[in-house]
């Protein structure tokens, strides 16, 4: 009697190892997430200027990017290793309640980046006409070009 192994391809089963070495660390950069946030949320209340202000809102970002990236890759380890090549065994994956939790996970990382990116990060003014050369906006260079050409 033949015993046949479910067929995955090669480049399947690297991707799936390689995310089971990334989940391996989602706790520790869960943890980093957290120090990013009350970093950024003390820095927040404690009136810091602007550019140390903008600093730890672009650490908290990057923090949760990398708790994204981690969680994405969690969740396709937990899918399984048929999960990357068949569309229907990802459907399957994520209706089991392991899948519905790392989804759950990445959907809520997913929206709390995107929030802190619409509203967290603040901007840093540009630099005026009369600052650094070097410094000129775009609209300033439009605006010396054009006058340039007249």
């Amino acid at each position: 009697m033949a015993f046949f192994r479910p067929r995955v391809s090669r480049e399947a089963e690297v991707r799936y190892h390689a995310d089971l070495e990334i989940r391996k660390d989602f706790d520790q950069v869960l943890e980093k997430v957290r120090v990013a946030q009350r970093r950024f949320q003390e820095a927040k209340a404690a009136g810091a200027p602007l550019p140390e202000l903008r600093e730890a809102a672009l650490g908290f970002d990057a923090a949760l990017t990398e708790a994204l990236r981690a969680a994405e890759a969690g969740q396709r380890a937990t899918f399984g290793v048929k999960s990357y090549d068949s569309r229907i065994a990802r459907r399957k994956a994520k209706a089991t309640p392991d899948g519905a939790l790392w989804t759950d996970e990445v959907n809520r990382l997913r929206t709390l980046r995107e929030a802190h990116r619409l509203s967290g990060i603040p901007r840093v003014p540009r630099a005026s006409k009369t600052g650094d050369p070097a410094r000129l906006t775009p609209r300033d260079v439009r605006k010396g070009l054009a006058a340039a050409g007249r």
